[in-house]
């Protein structure tokens, strides 16, 4: 299998798009009510928004591939970009997601270590991220990265109040 790596450009808008919300329902669909997920996704998944993101200097996003297939994606957020204000010195993955029959094959791995080098060339010592408090496979995941907690905010699911932990690791610049 091969796998590798692409900026993504205005012209991506639509497989983001796509690939935003599929891998979106997969992840929480089954925890969320259809009204609470229909409500998040009508605000967040739109050509729009997706369109704006990209066209914001403080953010990129990137597709990983396996094959030719799109099998995730990663988007990252410094400086005014941050959905919480962390600092200069601080890079803040704000979406990493994997499509599921892609999982355990090293993809999430591989994107997380995209956002290290792009952290580093931004002279970023620090990445930060939240994440759900009940994805336990990805804290697990983060936990193994080197990620730990260091305290937590809230995140609306349609009208559903849910609680995100924040997660740092503080990385070298060489």
């Amino acid at each position: 299998m091969t796998s590798y790596i692409t900026r993504c450009t205005i012209n991506d808008t639509e497989a983001l798009l796509k690939l935003s919300y599929d891998t979106f329902y997969e992840a929480f669909e089954a925890q969320n009510t259809k009204e609470n997920m229909k409500a998040y996704s009508n605000d967040a998944f739109t050509a729009e928004k997706i369109r704006d993101e990209l066209n914001n200097p403080d953010s990129q996003f990137y597709f990983i591939y396996s094959n030719d297939e799109p099998a995730g994606y990663l988007k990252v957020n410094v400086d005014s970009a941050q959905s919480e204000p962390m600092g200069h010195s601080s890079l803040e993955v704000q979406r990493i997601y994997i499509l599921h029959k892609y999982h355990k094959q090293g993809f999430g791995k591989e994107l997380l270590n995209l956002s290290y080098d792009i952290a580093r060339k931004l002279n970023k010592n620090k990445i930060w991220l939240g994440v759900w408090e009940k994805n336990e496979n990805a804290i697990g995941f983060y936990k193994k990265q080197g990620f730990k907690k260091t305290g937590s905010h809230s995140f609306f699911m349609g009208d559903d109040e849910q609680t995100d932990i924040i997660a740092e690791r503080i990385l070298s610049l060489e």
